[in-house]
């Protein structure tokens, strides 16, 4: 499978919560990091997705949010991982900030240069990467 989505996320389904139309999926990949997606009852029961399936989970760059200091307590993203900027590439608009996440998974934020630079980001320096529930998008092979 090619995708354009940035991050791919390798995981195994941990827990699925099916609401009235919805559902949260929690995985966590290899390395520790746990993400929550917010899909629909009928992907879950079409993706047969339950407690121990293997799924890739897929975020777009321009779908991640990035903020210093973020409590996850206070936003209303699901979706708070934490890492350091590994590299920050500027394009004529806006920038491309990779995210080593204490796994070691690098997770990739488009962002525009205005807020690089209003935010003093910087490589090396700590930052959180959120992302919404309903921002993942999950598949099975």
């Amino acid at each position: 499978m090619k995708v354009s989505a940035r991050n791919s996320f390798s995981g195994t389904i941990m827990k699925v919560t099916k609401g009235a139309v919805n559902a949260e999926v929690l995985l966590t990949t290899p390395g520790g990091d746990q993400i929550v997606a917010g899909i629909t009852n009928s992907s879950v029961d079409t993706l047969a997705l339950q407690p121990g399936t293997h799924v890739i989970a897929l975020i777009k760059a321009s779908w991640v949010i990035l903020g210093k200091d973020l409590d996850p307590t206070k936003i209303s993203t699901r979706n708070v991982l934490n890492g350091t900027i590994n590299n920050i590439l500027d394009g004529a608009v806006n920038s491309e900030v990779e995210i080593k996440l204490a796994s070691g998974t690098v997770l990739t934020a488009i962002v525009t240069i205005a807020s690089v630079q209003r935010m003093h980001l910087a490589v090396g320096e700590p930052v959180s990467a959120a992302f919404k529930a309903s921002s993942v998008i999950l598949a099975v092979e």
